[in-house]
């Protein structure tokens, strides 16, 4: 059914220092396949006050969050879900009549991608980051019962507190370990960054593991996740992480769940 946008279509948006197509083309195309009136953008902006303030007044009805603002949002939001409350960062905001409710999906997409590739629980693993979105990893691993872990972090401060907080290791970098499983958690091998090109770990760190796990969605096959690929390892991609979280943030936005189908073909549409 095709929808056009009138008076009464709700907008929902998305907020990110670096824009995708993916969300955009991910809701609409459900919106479309459903005949929901709704209508989907991606933003960026410097000024994330009078963004998250355009959100309540405009009465945008939901809103995608991604780096750098996951952290920095919470303080001008009115709720906060239990899943932001327990990381301290969100991905979601929900509008309902000019009350701001955040969440966070990531945590969601994490838990049921170490559950899909059967990670053993007792792997060790290294996390590569220490911002919001390693927050929310760092947690759904702990929560899942990975116990034996390290945080690698070049901001001290932030890999140190994460680490203390859920009971992890800290390192400035890898160094000598090679552990079971490496989650890349930081921009390395994003399209557009200055490290585009770059592995998150070391070749021979990525040779010695069991599972590779990049959360970076753009480009879908990272130099993390091609080196990986090549050495014969079980790789989980950044494009699974914003599928799922893209699904929950759809539920939320407009209180129906796809059919599985449905999803994978809205995923199919927007990696096409």
């Amino acid at each position: 059914m095709q929808m056009h946008p009138n008076k009464d279509t709700q907008l929902c948006m998305s907020l990110s220092a670096r824009p995708g197509n993916f969300g955009l083309r991910f809701h609409n195309h459900l919106y479309e396949q459903l005949g929901l009136n709704f209508y989907y953008k991606a933003f960026s902006s410097q000024d994330l006050p009078g963004a998250i303030g355009g959100i309540r007044a405009l009465g945008i009805r939901g809103c995608g969050v991604s780096m750098p603002f996951k952290e920095a949002a919470i303080a001008l939001v009115d709720e906060l879900d239990d899943s932001v409350q327990a990381i301290d960062s969100l991905n979601t905001i929900v509008n309902t009549d000019g009350h701001l409710k955040a969440y966070n999906t990531d945590y969601i997409a994490i838990e049921q991608l170490l559950k899909k590739h059967a990670v053993p629980k007792d792997s060790t693993f290294a996390l590569r980051g220490s911002g919001g979105m390693a927050k929310a990893v760092a947690s759904a691993l702990r929560d899942g019962g990975y116990a034996n872990g390290v945080i690698v972090a070049r901001n001290a401060t932030a890999g140190q507190t994460l680490a203390r907080n859920l009971g992890y290791e800290w390192q400035a970098e890898l160094a000598g370990l090679r552990p079971r499983m490496l989650i890349n958690v930081t921009p390395i091998g994003m399209t557009g960054g200055p490290e585009a090109q770059a592995l998150a770990f070391d070749a021979d760190a990525v040779d010695a593991a069991d599972t590779v796990f990049d959360v970076v969605a753009i480009p879908a096959e990272t130099p993390l996740i091609l080196r990986g690929r090549a050495e014969g390892k079980q790789v989980i991609t950044g494009l699974e992480v914003i599928a799922i979280q893209a699904l929950e943030q759809f539920v939320l936005y407009t209180g129906v769940r796809p059919t599985p189908e449905q999803f994978e073909k809205a995923v199919a549409f927007a990696r096409a």
